[in-house]
């Protein structure tokens, strides 16, 4: 059994992302609280916007900080998962059918297909791993 796990590129994990989110909000409410109560009230409207954008951009990060694409063969079996956003979504290939479609001149994806059915891969990963990848995967299908 082999496995291939291609995950996006984060600089921070969850934990850490919430961490610092924590610290930033607690730093623009002191701010904002502080002007508040020396009299300037439009400090506070305007934070308020700030830690808005700021927990939407958050939101957004988290929801595709986990995604990943992972290529399983075992024996006669290929399984390709995707996680993305939250949705998984399972593909299962006959080695013995399957084959490798290499991404074309311009594209930064490859393809899994087997006769009707086809699966994007790649997209996490840089032009020089994707041909390692490839290379790794075209002996193991007939």
């Amino acid at each position: 059994m082999k496995i291939w796990r291609m995950r996006r590129n984060c600089a921070l994990s969850p934990r850490q992302l919430l961490q610092f989110y924590l610290a930033l909000v607690c730093l623009s409410l002191t701010v904002g609280i502080g002007f508040f109560l020396v009299g300037v009230k439009m400090i506070l409207v305007f934070t308020t916007i700030e830690i808005t954008a700021v927990t939407l951009g958050f939101l957004i990060y988290c929801r595709h900080a986990l995604d990943f694409e992972e290529i399983e063969i075992n024996g006669n079996r290929l399984i390709v998962k995707k996680f993305i956003a939250y949705k998984e979504t399972c593909f299962e290939f006959n080695t013995q059918w399957a084959r490798v479609v290499p991404p074309l001149e311009h594209q930064k994806v490859f393809y899994i297909e087997q006769s009707e059915q086809r699966v994007e891969l790649g997209q996490f990963l840089r032009p020089e791993p994707l041909r390692m990848l490839i290379s790794e995967l075209r002996p193991r299908l007939a």
